[in-house]
């Protein structure tokens, strides 16, 4: 199958990059956001997210004229939706976005379109959801257009790399629309394409994300154990990862992120008779931010009026994405304690309500109890203690991600703590 003009809902992480390397490859691209300020900012020149060669790529696709912004979606030969499908209270999906998005498409489906829905969704969202939204056109799926699953897999700071050598699932709702969104992707996907069917290729991708999520839990539950029995996490995992069959992720303040964070809820709400192992992985990993203000009261006391310097709000090293992230979530369980905190995050593009952050390293450091490092990002990494030593008035330091040397840091005239480590 051909196709010469793409419509891409959704100008978010996943939406705006697959928009600008479809139009990379000479394909007709209109995307679609109904945010005014995103398309406004994108008309300008700008970019509203940080990925690194994305504002690069996206000004080289609207100069081309291969890639045009707007509101509303228009005439195509595929439709890709790329909208957020956050959680709502009680853990349970929110796919209004997709609604809106499939909603929107109708209007202009034609005969031969192909539908691509890539959201992280639960199962059978695409057949039971989207399908009947996407039949009010008119047109019967399967017969008159085609409607595929495909998830997308890419790591923030690496998407355009990833989008394109990843591997690819597509999953149709018949083995036609599972070649047709392998024609489409094949377009832009160097890697190796999987058919599949749309129901296990939501499942795929909820695996994936839920294997992990169970995998940092277990570490999680280990840093607890080392604190409880008097030993270092790091080392601890360091030795172990010897055995052949063994990898135990990084333990941390929890996790975050719009994937591994959420996706698991997806189907402990699918099952939630067949899911205990999924829900408490989740639990645990949800309750590591109060795990984090539990070892900030063992070395501060009590907490009300003392000052705290955290570094980092972002989910994950060098990224500006705060979506579900533990970081946040620490910030505001100590602000909750009655904590001054002063932030510093790089990568802060947009306040995030009631949280203050600070321009520079020096001003945030500069009145504080404890240093307390939430994200392991490079430009954290590399700071000088003896700097900050003449910077600030803390003389305590807890690192929660392992990125600070405690010998450095100690000869710095530091009182260094860590997450996971009982020797503290």
């Amino acid at each position: 199958m051909r196709f010469n003009r793409i419509c891409v809902i959704g100008l978010g992480y996943i939406g705006l990059p697959t928009a600008c390397t479809f139009a990379d490859r000479g394909i007709k691209v209109v995307g679609v956001d109904t945010n005014p300020q995103i398309i406004e900012v994108l008309q300008q020149g700008g970019l509203h997210l940080y990925e690194p060669g994305l504002k690069e790529l996206s000004g080289k696709a609207l100069t081309s004229g291969n890639l045009k912004v707007g509101s509303q979606p228009e005439n195509a030969d595929a439709f890709i939706i790329a909208v957020p499908t956050p959680f709502q209270d009680g853990k349970k999906a929110d796919l209004s976005f997709v609604h809106a998005a499939c909603e929107s498409i109708v209007p202009f489906l034609r005969p031969g379109n192909l539908v691509v829905l890539e959201s992280t969704s639960p199962p059978r969202t695409t057949v039971d959801f989207a399908l009947p939204i996407l039949e009010k056109s008119g047109l019967r799926a399967g017969t008159d257009f085609l409607l595929a699953y495909s998830p997308e897999r890419v790591l923030p700071g690496k998407i355009l790399r990833e989008l394109v050598e990843n591997a690819r699932v597509i999953g149709g709702i018949d083995p036609a629309s599972a070649q047709a969104g392998s024609d489409l992707y094949r377009i832009i996907v160097k890697g190796e394409i999987i058919q599949t069917d749309a129901t296990t290729a939501e499942m795929v991708k909820l695996m994936e994300n839920t294997y992990r999520d169970v995998n940092i839990a277990i570490a999680n539950e280990f840093s607890r154990l080392s604190e409880r029995f008097g030993i270092d996490i790091w080392e601890a995992v360091s030795i172990a990862n010897h055995h052949p069959r063994v990898k135990i992720l990084s333990p941390g303040p929890g996790v975050g992120g719009h994937c591994i964070s959420v996706d698991p809820w997806f189907l402990v709400e699918s099952a939630p008779d067949i899911t205990p192992l999924i829900r408490t992985a989740r639990e645990v990993n949800d309750s590591q931010p109060e795990f984090v203000l539990k070892k900030v009261q063992k070395l501060l006391g009590p907490l009300n009026g003392k000052s705290i310097t955290a570094f980092g709000l972002a989910y994950k090293p060098d990224v500006d994405d705060f979506r579900e992230s533990p970081a946040v979530n620490c910030v505001r369980l100590l602000q909750n304690s009655g904590v001054r905190v002063s932030v510093f995050e790089p990568f802060m593009n947009e306040p995030l309500p009631g949280i203050r952050t600070s321009p520079t390293i020096e001003e945030a450091v500069r009145e504080a109890d404890l240093l307390l490092l939430l994200v392991n990002h490079s430009q954290f990494r590399t700071l000088d203690p003896k700097e900050i030593n003449i910077k600030t008035s803390a003389r305590k330091v807890l690192d929660t991600v392992n990125g600070w040397d405690r010998g450095q840091w100690e000869k710095a005239g530091f009182n260094f703590h860590k997450l996971g480590s009982g020797r503290d």
